[in-house]
């Protein structure tokens, strides 16, 4: 009789471990799936491991087997500790910090707000528009400078930054604003050779008007020693023939040379330096996709402390004001605006005001006013250099 309670307690055990595995089976599951969404694969392991040790602990106690209790015990926090260890990599990626294009509130800068950052004039406007105005939308990098263009010659209203006259959606979905007709006109750099191509398939010739000059700027983590590149030596990094910080003056560390996404304004600026050197693969990152695939993408900058990454100076220095970054001289001249004048600076960019057939009647009057004193003194107070 007793044998028969015995058996009944045990397989009662067996169920109650099974039914409370299996409840907690789906929460485990669903955590799974939101890591691998959060691109925190690395904490799988030890997911795994504390699911498969409550089990293990559960059986121990249920079934009394207290004869290889200590072993097991050691055995899972070996478990445990060898899975948090595999974490620490990912750790320390997920907490260093990020650079990105685009990554500024553009609310700071809208005209007509009373806290807009977005410059003024010292007088009255020469122009003004106040009907059928022309559609802008440009580079983030150049908002606050077509945002101010606009404040000086626009009626007053709001114009919120991602949709309405005067707007910002990047470099490389504003080209296809302008190329598809959606926009009058946009503020960037010169288009990328995938834009040109994709203007000449819709029959649409893009009329590029310098406005200003800016300098394309290749930064480093702060606490890297190295403090000046040659034009050579940052061809060199960028074709994969230089991949230590050593063969140029720093630490025995690998480079890590971040890129950005094709048609972006700062990798057409990188691939318009580089010439006819081949650019070597950027570092990628697995993303889940909305359709459950793992796709590569082009891995933002991280601040590594042998990370380069590359940007534009008004946006590093004024939008973004990253103090973890240190923006490189180059062949021993830095990145200022008396460097860029002078043109001491080797690697600088003109902006341009883009058009691409626009039937807009204040297209041609808007574009002379930008290039007039009072849309240069406006390039000028932003923080660009004009073309005077």
């Amino acid at each position: 009789m007793q044998k028969e309670k015995n058996k009944l307690a045990k397989a009662g055990d067996v169920v109650y471990v099974i039914v409370i595995m299996g409840l907690l089976l789906p929460f485990v599951l669903g955590g799974a799936i939101f890591l691998w969404l959060a691109g925190l694969l690395f904490v799988l392991p030890l997911l795994a491991v504390l699911y498969v040790s409550l089990g293990v602990l559960m059986v121990i106690r249920g079934f009394n087997q207290r004869k290889y209790e200590k072993v097991i015990y050691r055995v899972l926090v070996g478990a445990v500790v060898l899975s948090v260890v595999y974490m620490i990599p990912g750790i320390y990626d997920k907490t260093r910090p990020v650079v990105r294009d685009g990554y500024v509130d553009l609310f700071e800068y809208a005209p007509f707000t009373e806290t807009s950052k977005a410059v003024t004039l010292d007088g009255k406007a020469t122009l003004k528009i106040d009907d059928n105005l022309p559609i802008i939308d440009g580079a983030t990098a150049l908002y606050p400078v077509y945002s101010a263009f606009a404040q000086a010659i626009y009626p007053e209203g709001e114009y919120y930054p991602y949709k309405s006259e005067v707007m910002s959606n990047r470099t490389g979905e504003a080209y296809d604003n302008l190329i598809n007709g959606r926009v009058d006109l946009i503020f960037a750099l010169a288009p990328s050779a995938n834009q040109l191509a994709e203007a000449e398939r819709l029959g649409k010739e893009l009329k590029l008007t310098p406005i200003g000059k800016e300098a394309f700027v290749f930064f480093v983590n702060e606490k890297n020693p190295v403090k000046s590149l040659t034009v050579d030596e940052i061809k060199g990094i960028y074709a994969g023939k230089i991949t230590n910080w050593k063969e140029v003056g720093g630490k025995r560390k690998k480079i890590r040379a971040f890129q950005r996404p094709e048609d972006s304004g700062s990798q057409t600026a990188l691939q318009q330096f580089m010439g006819d050197v081949p650019i070597v693969d950027p570092p990628v990152e697995d993303i889940a996709s909305m359709m459950g695939t793992i796709i590569d993408q082009v891995a933002d900058y991280k601040n590594y402390n042998n990370a380069i990454g590359y940007t534009f100076r008004y946006y590093s220095t004024e939008m973004t004001q990253n103090n973890s970054i240190r923006l490189l001289a180059v062949n021993g001249v830095e990145p200022i605006k008396e460097t860029i004048r002078s043109g001491d600076y080797p690697i600088t960019n003109e902006l341009y005001a883009i058009t691409a057939g626009s039937d807009n009647p204040h297209i041609d009057a808007f574009i002379e006013w930008v290039l007039s004193d009072q849309g240069q003194e406006i390039v000028e107070k932003t923080g660009y250099v004009s073309i005077r």
